[in-house]
Parts: structure tokens; C-alpha cells; sequence
């Protein structure tokens, strides 16, 4: 680990200010010290946030959710709240990482986290998203965990995180606060797919400060749920997950929102697989013909095929077990 200053801040201005010097924000550091220990990360200066007002899960509006970007991942799965408008969300943390990383590990921080790709992590290898221009190991390399889908010949890394596919489903958003003042972007804008920047993963601006995720209302009831399937059951990254949101009334699909994770740059929606559904009646034969979409546009690699098949899966059990017809 190379050195760096640490500095903890009592509000949200001299926060701003200390990110506008170009100091890294570092709340539960689940990652971020992970990182820096392994020399793939090395901040002059890391500024601990821990003591900023940014720990409430609120109702909005119509039925809504913001959850502050300090609230832990324990504290926001098991949340009342959160438990009963959005069990998706729930399901998502608590199939994420330990139960100790949960306890530290913040909704802010979770959305942020940097890719497992061995090859990125690890810095002998080329690594565009580590030094751009280097190109992409896992691209002729061992590839079995990568992404098929938001790939591109600079970057072929999936995005990690398990809510963030929950909130990517449910079209949430992410509020910034920084020097130039607030802002609100989709998290499908907020998290940047690679392109020729992979290195660039979000769209911030420097000193900004990630304050709350925002769930939007959504139509009642709204039954939602979360697969992962992975290589082991206990802490383990997803091969292919899915989170499923449906509004059905009077026997038909009213809303459908469907994302999965495990297969692409970044938590992937599956908009061939909702316009599929709507205005449909549930059936088994629906779920297996809207999930033959889910894959739509993949970009397999030499060693994970496989993922392609094990997606639709992934996608049609879970509209299954949501759409009650299991």
C-alpha cells in the first residue's frame, strides 16, 4: 500500500471541498481499501465520510423509496420499508457478500464498486480500465466470468454489485451534490458503459458526492423478486442474476421491468423481455417466449458461452416464481 492522508470531515461542505482538492471519498472502504492494498488504487488523500447526514430511508411521494447513500447494506435490506414496497431490493443485498461486509459496506459504496475481473485487479496484467491504452487480458484470456453483454474490444469486465441490477430494474436514480450544486441521473446514465473509456466508469464530476438512490412509485400491487445464481451459495459474484418487477391487474401484465447481473459491463436491462410481457396474461409459455429475448445481442467469449442459455434461464425461473406461476 503506497501512503496517503487520511482525513475524517463533519459536514457535507468541507466534504465537498476536500473532494474538490481531489480526495477520494471512503465511507465503509469495503472496497476501496481492498484495492489500495493490492497497489490498484493510490490516493494522495482519503476523506472519510462516515460522519455526514446521509442515513435515512424516506417514503416518497406515491410510494417511492430514497435510501441515503450511508445506510449499510444490512440496515437497508431489513428496513420495513424497503422489505415491503421493494422485496427485489431487499433479496439483491442480502444475497450480496458476508454478512460482515454487509454490516460496513454502504448503498453508495455498493453502486460505485470497481470490477472483480482478475486481470484488473491484478497489476502485472494489461488493463485498459487500470491504465487506459494497455488493452484487455480477459478478452484472449480466461474469460469465464465475464461480460457477454455492453462489451466492447476495450473492456469486457462485469459491474459486480447485486442492488444495482434491483435498481436498474425499478429505473432508479442516483442523487449527486457537488461544487457546482445538485443533481439526479438515471442510474442507467449514471453507471457508464466501456466504450473507449473504460477507465471512466461513472458520470461524475469532480468533488460530487453520491447523497441518495431513489426508488420511483411504481403502479400497486407490484410483486418483485431476485435470482442469483452463482458457483457456490455462499459469498460468491453472480454467473447470471435477474430482479423482476410485475404489476398485474385483471389478470394481465400491466408493468414489467426486468435487469440482470452477471452478464454485463454494467446491471443490464432486458427491454425486449419487458415489451414481451405487457399487456399479456402470466402463463409459462409467456415467461419461456419473453425470456428467449433476454440475451438478445450478447457477445459470448471463448469460455463463457455458456452464459447465454444459463441467462434465459435465469430470466424465465424468475418470472416464474414473480408471476406466481412457479
Amino acid at each position: 500500500m503506497y501512503p496517503f492522508t487520511y482525513t475524517r470531515v463533519a459536514d457535507t461542505p468541507e466534504a465537498l471541498a476536500a473532494g474538490r482538492r481531489g480526495g477520494r471519498y471512503i465511507a465503509g472502504g469495503t472496497t476501496l481499501v481492498d484495492l489500495m492494498r493490492e497497489t490498484v488504487e493510490r490516493p494522495g488523500t482519503v476523506v472519510d465520510i462516515t460522519g455526514l447526514p446521509l442515513r435515512a430511508v424516506t417514503a416518497t411521494e406515491g410510494g417511492g423509496l430514497r435510501i441515503g447513500a450511508l445506510v449499510t447494506m444490512a440496515d437497508a435490506a431489513s428496513h420495513p420499508k424497503v422489505r415491503a414496497l421493494f422485496p427485489v431490493v431487499s433479496q439483491a443485498l442480502e444475497l450480496s457478500a458476508s454478512a460482515q461486509l454487509r454490516n460496513m459496506a454502504t448503498i453508495g459504496g455498493n453502486i460505485m464498486q470497481r470490477t472483480r475481473c482478475t486481470y484488473f485487479r491484478d497489476v502485472t496484467a494489461p488493463c485498459n480500465k487500470r491504465e487506459p491504452g494497455t488493452g484487455c487480458s480477459a478478452l484472449h484470456g480466461y474469460n469465464r466470468s465475464h461480460a457477454i453483454l455492453g462489451t466492447s474490444d476495450a473492456c469486457v469486465a462485469t459491474h459486480a454489485s447485486d442492488v444495482a441490477v434491483a435498481f436498474a430494474a425499478l429505473e432508479a436514480s442516483v442523487h449527486l451534490l457537488g461544487p457546482d450544486g445538485q443533481r439526479r441521473l438515471l442510474l442507467s446514465d449514471f453507471l457508464l458503459r466501456p466504450g473507449t473509456t473504460p477507465n471512466r466508469e461513472q458520470a461524475l464530476r469532480k468533488g460530487e458526492l453520491i447523497t441518495a438512490v431513489e426508488i420511483p412509485a411504481w403502479p400497486r400491487p407490484l410483486a418483485s423478486g431476485y435470482l442469483k445464481v452463482r458457483d457456490r451459495q455462499s459469498y460468491e459474484f453472480a454467473l447470471t442474476s435477474a430482479a423482476v418487477a410485475l404489476h398485474v391487474r385483471d389478470g394481465l401484465i400491466r408493468e414489467a421491468r426486468v435487469a440482470a447481473g452477471g452478464v454485463g459491463t454494467v446491471p443490464w436491462k432486458l427491454p425486449a423481455v419487458e415489451q414481451h410481457l405487457v399487456g399479456q396474461r402470466p402463463s409459462d409459455a409467456l415467461w419461456a417466449a419473453a425470456a428467449a429475448r433476454a440475451a438478445d445481442g450478447a457477445r459470448p467469449l471463448a469460455h463463457n458461452r455458456f452464459k447465454v442459455d444459463l441467462l434465459k434461464r435465469t430470466v424465465e425461473r424468475q418470472l416464474r416464481v414473480v408471476g406466481g406461476t412457479k
